[in-house]
């Protein structure tokens, strides 16, 4: 698909908001801050979708990572009560051990990522290719047949067809790869806002005495 005049620029404005909201993102020293420039990454990348002509995924976009992931994560990085001060020795997240396997469980994640990404990018390839005829001649008869005011409709429903399919028979394992990152995610939010006082706190608490209480 080739963009052209101000299509073409918007696609440059949201693209540049997308990187730069990205980087905001990592350098933000405040989580919620993090967390603001991460949705507003999203949606410009929503937008980009829009402009490509894939509105079913760009409303998806929007309704799922920034409607429900994102805001989980701000209820998560809340809860915890994240601060840009809490930062340096407090953290438990800066023993080395830690650091060590979560660098090496990373790398192996995004490896697997990587390759499965690269197997359903090959798998979709195969399919464009011999379905590009048959899909043409099909979209021109039912367009003919439909009136005006259905085509609209109709259109977001054979991309919505298409992208379940896809995404199902060729993309299953990056779909999967894809809930586990956002558990990752999660998960490390949570253990990055845990301090070595929060830590001791918790362990100072005797069991047999929850029990005798009890």
């Amino acid at each position: 698909m080739v963009l052209s005049g101000w299509e073409a620029v918007f696609f440059w404005v949201f693209s540049i908001a997308a990187l730069i909201a990205g980087l905001l993102m990592i350098m933000a020293r405040n989580a919620v801050h993090s967390a603001l420039f991460l949705i507003s990454c999203l949606v410009s990348i929503a937008a980009l979708f829009i402009l490509l002509g894939a509105e079913f995924i760009a409303g998806v976009q929007i309704l799922v990572y920034v409607g429900g992931v994102m805001v989980l994560f701000l209820f998560v990085i809340m809860l915890v009560n994240v601060g840009a001060e809490e930062r340096g020795s407090e953290r438990i997240f800066n023993r080395p051990a830690q650091v060590v396997t979560t660098t090496v469980f990373a790398l192996l994640l995004a490896v697997g990522l990587v390759y499965a990404l690269n197997q359903g990018y090959k798998g979709l390839q195969e399919s464009n290719k011999n379905a590009t005829g048959l899909a043409e001649i099909r979209r021109s008869v039912e367009q003919q047949e439909l009136p005006d005011a259905a085509t609209g409709t109709f259109k977001i429903t054979k991309d919505t067809e298409r992208v379940g399919g896809s995404l199902y028979r060729y993309a299953s394992l990056p779909f999967e790869i894809a809930s586990v990152l956002l558990l990752v995610a999660i998960v490390g939010s949570v253990m990055l806002a845990r301090t070595v006082k929060q830590e001791a706190a918790v362990d100072d608490v005797d069991p047999m005495e929850n029990q005798n209480q009890g």
